[in-house]
């Protein structure tokens, strides 16, 4: 009877095991050694999906579309559909770069982005943190698999991640979650394709910048002019890196809008016409404008600080304003200018850094604690600088720049 049993439990555990590689479900082991086999081999993807970051007093959605192709090609574009403000990523020959296609904006980094860190919208990214958690959780939910791993996002408050993933391993949903277990970011995909074969205009810089945000598949025209004079100018006052050189040398607000001389002394202006003087004052008053709806931190720090003064400043040869927050422990300064030359390029010699809604530098040295990241936001630029707040808390503050105006 026992010969029996045994013998019935052994044919079970074939029938199983059998049923398994014919197509059954997977278990965890399987499941990583595939993803380790698709990473690998990827040629190319595409993926669409929405981004919902929870950071703020109320959730902001990002449109988020992003291509690949080998060996390093890259291309993420953001979409706050609700500011209208777009905002694209690109890797290339030519460097990295960071686009405001609308303000006909460019800064370039110096940098391997993204092998040395990885955005949550990136495959490689979301598959590299499964196969290195060796802790990592896994589940079988109807014909998807789940994996709850630990984060490794800049950002130190970012505990842990759940990914889904359908039956031929293309990314569904991801959950990025505090130590609290509070989502704070996530992002569904409504499309992703494995071998998408972009073309490689797809992952030009001035492309990208000529018109549209979205650049066709074919190859551009010879003589193609449109993002003509985006290197007539490498304006040093747009430098992220360059704290104080920065010398306006275009655009200096002389108020002459039109670049003519006037053309009589003794001639009337017209009624309404906007002479030059005018034309200065509304030149200035727009920036003072623009620069009343930048955003502020929502975010201020492990324990609590406040807004001290909020002065206005010229910084590097442009308007500004600078916030000044203290605690009892830790301050910061948050400066706020807006470049008048929007077309000039910039390079920046610091360290790359995922703010999640867009791409900041870090600048800083080992020989002293302070600390500075710089990033552009819808024509705004942003530096943010501390010589107190450990790294981590820094770059918190900075991806809570993105909501409602906190004063």
């Amino acid at each position: 009877m026992r010969r029996r049993i045994s013998l019935l439990a052994a044919v079970l555990l074939c029938l199983t095991a059998l049923l398994a590689a014919c197509g059954g479900t997977k278990d965890a082991d399987t499941v990583v050694k595939d993803l380790d086999k698709v990473v690998n081999s990827l040629d190319s993807y595409h993926g669409k999906g929405t981004m919902t970051l929870n950071t703020g007093q109320q959730p902001l959605e990002y449109q988020v579309d992003v291509q690949y192709q080998k060996p390093n090609y890259y291309r993420i574009e953001l979409t706050n559909a609700k500011r209208d403000i777009t905002q694209i990523v690109l890797r290339n020959d030519e460097g990295v770069f960071v686009l405001t296609p609308r303000l006909n904006k460019v800064f370039r980094f110096q940098s391997d982005w993204p092998q040395n860190q990885g955005q949550v919208y990136l495959y490689q990214t979301l598959v590299s943190s499964i196969l290195q958690d060796n802790s990592r959780q896994f589940a079988v939910d109807k014909e998807n698999y789940v994996f709850d791993v630990m984060a490794n996002y800049q950002n130190g408050s970012l505990a842990r991640q759940k990914i889904w993933l359908d039956k031929d391993y293309r990314p569904l949903q991801v959950e990025v979650s505090d130590t609290n277990s509070a989502v704070m970011v996530s992002v569904k995909f409504n499309e992703f394709d494995f071998d998408s074969k972009p073309d490689k205009s797809v992952f030009d810089t001035k492309q990208n910048l000529s018109g549209s945000s979205k650049p066709s598949t074919a190859q551009p025209e010879d003589g193609d002019k449109a993002a003509e004079g985006n290197n007539a100018d490498q304006a040093t006052g747009n430098t992220p890196a360059d704290s104080g050189n920065a010398d306006d040398t275009e655009g200096s607000a002389s108020g002459n809008a039109a670049g003519e001389e006037p053309a009589e002394d003794t001639m009337a202006p017209v009624e309404g016409e906007a002479t030059p003087d005018t034309a200065a004052d509304n030149g200035e008053q727009a920036l003072k404008d623009n620069l009343a709806a930048a955003l502020d931190p929502l975010y201020l720090g492990p324990e609590p600080m406040a807004l001290q003064d909020s002065n206005d400043i010229v910084f590097g040869g442009l308007p500004g304003v600078m916030d000044r927050y203290s605690g009892a422990t830790y301050d910061f300064t948050l400066i706020k200018t807006q470049p008048r030359d929007m077309a000039a390029s910039s390079m920046g010699e610091g360290q790359m850094v995922d703010l999640v809604y867009t791409v900041g530098e870090l600048i800083g040295d080992e020989e002293s604690p302070q600390r500075t990241i710089v990033w552009t936001y819808d024509g705004i630029q942003y530096r943010l600088t501390s010589g107190t707040l450990p790294e981590t808390e820094l770059v918190r503050i900075a991806q809570s720049v993105q909501g409602e105006m906190t004063k």
